[in-house]
């Protein structure tokens, strides 16, 4: 997940305590809302699964539009990365000063407390159902359920993936969680050991590198080709230079909308014209994904749009998209099943499944947001016995 998936907000600095804390910053969670949704539709729109282009609705509607709704998800995942980055250097700036004043041990404790109880909720379920031998769950070929377990605890999931294929689709969203939690790992040793220019210059050598990054590993080798490491560790590298800038500069409000703008039509041009990219700009999708998603963040981090009703539902997908990446998968299986057992290969109504799964989507994860807190109150009585 993407810790963008994560629940990140801005925190005052330590000189500014005595201020009221800041509140949720709206622009964000809606374009994390808006990543979110393009993943979960993605995962549901797959040829195999429940397409929405054969469906009675996709007739009628332009071909360039359902396949910009139907698969952006890999790119919506690099969004997440952006905004990661943008929000987890904003943080440790807020809280400590700046990344060379990172505290080690404040900074690795907040990740472990955010990321690893939702996680160990949801490997057990995913754990009980491999061993079960349920279809979309269980291991195949070379995988096996401990070897899934140990490489998604060890975030090299996607290490994993590479060398012995495709994950079953219940695991499959643990990639993009490994790359972030091993950046951050060791990020925070860059910002101590390295001088802030040295640290900068490293970070825009890394960003601008992301489409050689990818180019290293032979397209043949599908797996690792979208799943290494380091171009997604670019992308997070993108959302970190705008933290920097966002320090640094505050752009006025015509500033900001003009920002806006352009950062909306960089997405746009990602996700709707992606293949106009890819044969006549340069293969510069994901650059235009990264500097549309930047523009966007220095935008809403300088001036934070106003909280609007008809917005508060993807606002609220963005505040859960850690609970809805992890979980979404077992409602879109659980739904692609019951579809198929109902109406067997008939795509014709498949777009009525949507709106009904996102709904479900967003329940399950209203309720994993509290879970662990309520699971460590039922255990902690008993541990005091």
């Amino acid at each position: 997940m993407s810790t963008a998936i994560l629940d990140t907000q801005e925190a005052a600095p330590p000189a500014q305590q005595a201020q009221p804390a800041r509140t949720r910053n709206v622009g964000i969670d809606c374009l994390r809302g808006l990543a979110i949704l393009l993943v979960i539709v993605h995962h549901l729109a797959l040829p195999f699964r429940l397409p929405l282009g054969p469906s009675l609705l996709g007739a009628w509607l332009p071909k360039r539009l359902v396949d910009a709704v139907s698969f952006n998800g890999y790119e919506a995942v690099f969004v997440f990365f952006v905004i990661s980055g943008f929000l987890i250097a904003t943080r440790i700036i807020d809280h400590d000063g700046s990344l060379e004043g990172i505290r080690l041990r404040r900074f690795y404790a907040a990740r472990a407390r955010r990321i690893l109880p939702l996680l160990f909720i949801v490997l057990a379920v995913l754990g009980a159902l491999a061993w079960a031998g349920v279809p979309g769950f269980a291991p195949e070929g070379e995988q096996s359920t401990g070897g899934l377990l140990a490489s998604a605890l060890s975030f090299t999931f996607n290490w994993y993936e590479g060398r012995t294929g495709w994950a079953p689709a219940g695991w499959d969203v643990l990639w993009s969680l490994s790359i972030e939690e091993v950046f951050y790992l060791g990020f925070p040793l860059l910002c101590l050991g390295l001088p802030r220019r040295v640290l900068v210059g490293v970070l825009l050598l890394w960003a601008l590198a992301l489409s050689p990054l990818r180019s290293l590993v032979p397209p043949q080798d599908e797996v690792w080709f979208e799943k290494a490491y380091l171009p997604g560790m670019a992308a997070i590298a993108w959302g970190v230079l705008a933290a920097l800038l966002a320090r640094r500069w505050t752009p006025s409000k015509p500033q900001a909308r003009a920002m806006a703008l352009c950062g909306a039509l960089c997405l746009l041009l990602a996700f709707v014209w992606g293949d106009v990219a890819w044969r006549h700009l340069y293969k510069s999708g994901l650059y235009w994904l990264c500097i549309g998603a930047c523009l966007l963040l220095l935008a809403f981090h300088a001036h934070p749009p106003a909280p609007r009703r008809a917005l508060a539902w993807l606002a609220r997908m963005g505040e859960l998209s850690y609970e809805l990446y992890l979980s979404h998968m077992f409602v879109v299986l659980a739904v692609v099943a019951a579809y198929r057992a109902l109406l067997g290969e008939d795509n014709a109504w498949t777009f009525v499944v949507y709106l009904p799964v996102l709904l479900l989507c967003r329940v399950l994860a209203g309720w994993l947001e509290h879970l662990p807190g309520r699971l460590r109150m039922v255990v902690a009585p008993r541990a005091r016995r």
